[in-house]
């Protein structure tokens, strides 16, 4: 019974090529536009996480501020300034940090040979790697605590300044003179995406031991704080923890956020994530509306099959045909025109795809990827689309009464 419906769907089609074809054409571009718009905005939003994620990923950054408010007899608008004793107090006093780093930071021109080169000088703990995602280079390191410990005069070079000092993988082992004072390149930062900073991007950053930095400038203060939760739940406690721990220090209102300056990027990736979340809905449902403009292709069709076939329909019922064996004839053959249709969007769509990556925008929109999760969408819209396009069609060729078709 399958073959001979499968047979009278074949047959007409070839009867009805033109609208057959133009049918076809509303699910195949349906389903590529669902699925392309769909890997767009998934790959879209993966770029634009891992982008943002180049400054670290979860982590909080903290500079010192001026009070606003007045506290136990002191007047508002003092300064606060951060040591690097403190990180050691909040380390000690907050169970929630998992990874604190003080940041000294100044320009400082460096030497090589002849050519001197200007750019950020950073006194940092080796945790900062895994705060800011400073990851080096194969056959590289980043600063470890022996280095801290021992003041070495030991450099991590972004892959930007390696590039202008030494040219693209030359720097690794080198020595690099920093006020006079030798230090060798111990690391190279492998590049990344990153689209924020605070005080330049990673790329054209040196860093050195704080140990190392403070010996040699000797600052007072540090710059600004890099700390991060042991749970990025915690993140909001954590924060909470810290007003109230420094401001117990030093004399401010727990409650004064302007002491404290906190950029929180938790709250940066919540917003991604319902920003793309919606933004992905909305897609969805611009691909969903162009896929239903070809269901409705499908459904006219399938009128016009069951009118032509009206007398066939009437003479099997008379035979003794029962009303669920013409609904799934039918049924079948608005289906098979819909997987026919979904089958060719998906091979155009992996094409364009293919073509896209070709193309080398991987730094704007992202490696496209047709991920399982838009593939099984498409596969449930398809279906839900073929079987609402065919129902209604095929229900009426099941209540066709055999005398009045048979006239016909």
């Amino acid at each position: 019974m399958f073959r001979k419906n499968l047979l009278q769907i074949l047959n007409d089609i070839r009867r009805q090529k033109l609208r057959t074809a133009l049918t076809l054409f509303g699910i195949v571009w349906g389903s590529v536009a669902i699925i392309l718009l769909l890997t767009f905005g998934d790959s879209l939003y993966k770029v634009s996480v891992k982008s943002a994620h180049g400054l670290g990923e979860g982590i909080c950054i903290m500079w010192p501020g001026r009070t606003s408010k007045s506290y136990q007899g002191f007047p508002r608008g003092r300064f606060i300034r951060l040591r690097e004793s403190d990180v050691n107090l909040l380390r000690k006093k907050i169970p929630e940090i998992r990874y604190i780093s003080p940041e000294y930071s100044r320009q400082a021109t460096v030497r090589v040979g002849k050519q001197g080169y200007t750019t950020n000088l950073n006194g940092v703990y080796p945790e900062f790697k895994e705060l800011r995602n400073t990851i080096p280079r194969a056959g590289g390191r980043f600063l470890d605590a022996l280095d801290l410990k021992e003041k070495r005069r030991v450099v991590f070079i972004g892959n930007g300044v390696e590039k202008d000092l030494f040219g693209v993988g030359q720097g690794l082992g080198k020595s690099i003179f920093i006020n006079s004072i030798p230090f060798q390149v111990i690391g190279v930062l492998k590049p990344k995406i990153q689209n924020s900073d605070y005080n330049g991007r990673d790329k054209d950053r040196i860093m050195i031991p704080a140990s190392t930095y403070q010996s040699i400038f000797g600052d007072r203060y540090v710059d600004d704080m890099v700390y991060k939760a042991r749970d990025v739940k915690l993140t909001p406690q954590m924060k909470k923890k810290v007003y109230r721990v420094l401001g117990r220090k030093y004399h401010f209102n727990p409650d004064d956020k302007e002491a404290l300056a906190i950029s929180d990027t938790t709250e940066m990736d919540a917003f991604f994530d319902g920003f793309f979340g919606g933004f992905l809905i909305f897609l969805g449902i611009v691909g969903s509306m162009t896929l239903i403009v070809g269901g409705i292709g499908v459904s006219n069709i399938m009128h016009v099959v069951v009118e032509e076939r009206t007398r066939e329909i009437g003479i099997k019922r008379a035979l003794g045909a029962k009303k669920r064996l013409i609904l799934g004839q039918f049924l079948l053959e608005s289906l098979v025109l819909v997987v026919i249709g979904g089958i060719l969007g998906f091979l155009i769509s992996y094409l364009l795809v293919f073509g896209i990556n070709l193309m080398k925008l991987q730094e704007y929109i992202g490696q496209l990827v047709i991920s399982p999760g838009v593939t099984l969408t498409t596969v449930l819209l398809l279906g839900i689309i073929g079987t609402v396009a065919g129902w209604f069609p095929a229900r009426n060729a099941a209540s066709v009464d055999p005398v009045m078709a048979i006239r016909k």
